[in-house]
């Protein structure tokens, strides 16, 4: 295998119908070498177990995903979610995961305060950052499509999330760039290049149209939708990241499909739309 094939990865998301352990080695017989985990399914066997399993396979664990929705402002639900984080934070060490993954959180209910809830977000971070760096962890802020602002994501651009993660050390906080997230965004690939060392995941998925009724399952495999997957991985190469490629969808149809045939499709797709450029 290529060295830029060796660092295409599954995110679990992908194959959602697949345990851990079958995702472990259904990544395993399509010869990739690195795997995007989700906490629910290591949940659900345990740590150690997930842990054990991870090391046994040799895999690589290119994102835990997720931390974050830390946008509250219920004094009791802002501990919560920062015990939640803390836990992400030792798991995702556990695990050997390059980076947590966050997802920032949407709006309080009956809240229109957007400039509050990314605030809220960022003394979030800030307080998670350091106990991060202890465990060797690196916090990712995900941006999110603005379409999901009110209730997953409140910061919608990559330039919001560098302004958040630009006031730590880039050893400590960076940032996913996603296409599905990102496609759309003005000056997209200026942004990308003053990200540079911050990247810390490179997520893939498409954008397709008509949107279903759910929206979060509007991401496709690469070629299916409008997004321009050369251009944003020449921007990304540019940038300086050498890291995995994750392939993240969210989608009932590739989610009804066998997983051994979602990887060998996301492989070729991959191979042609993305390899060619990293």
């Amino acid at each position: 295998m290529s060295g830029a094939r060796q660092r295409l990865s599954l995110n679990q998301r992908t194959t959602a119908n697949w345990s851990l352990r079958e995702a472990i080695d259904g990544t395993l017989a399509a010869g990739l070498e690195s795997i995007g985990l989700w906490r629910e399914p290591v949940a659900e066997v345990g740590l150690a177990t997930a842990s054990d399993w991870v090391r046994e396979s040799g895999l690589r664990v290119s994102s835990l995903c997720r931390g974050g929705f830390f946008t509250t402002e219920e004094p009791d639900a802002r501990r919560s979610a920062h015990e939640n984080n803390l836990r992400a934070i030792e798991e995702a060490a556990e695990l050997g995961a390059v980076t947590l993954v966050l997802v920032p959180g949407g709006l309080p209910e009956g809240s229109t305060d957007l400039p509050g809830a990314r605030a809220r977000a960022a003394e979030a971070i800030a307080e998670l950052a350091p106990v991060a760096k202890q465990h060797g962890v690196v916090l990712g802020i995900e941006p999110m499509n603005p379409i999901f602002a009110a209730d997953r994501g409140v910061v919608s651009t990559l330039a919001q999330a560098l302004d958040i993660a630009e006031a730590f050390p880039a050893d400590e906080v960076g940032v996913v760039v996603d296409t599905f997230h990102l496609w759309w965004e003005p000056g997209v690939e200026q942004q990308i290049a003053r990200a540079a060392e911050r990247i810390v995941s490179y997520q893939i998925g498409d954008w397709i149209t008509p949107l279903p009724a759910d929206t979060l399952l509007s991401r496709g495999m690469m070629g299916d939708g409008h997004i321009d997957f050369p251009a944003f991985t020449r921007a990304v190469t540019a940038a300086g990241y050498r890291g995995d490629v994750e392939v993240e969808i969210f989608n009932a149809d590739v989610w009804a499909t066998p997983g051994a045939e979602v990887l060998a499709t996301m492989s070729d797709r991959y191979r042609r739309l993305v390899e060619p450029w990293l």
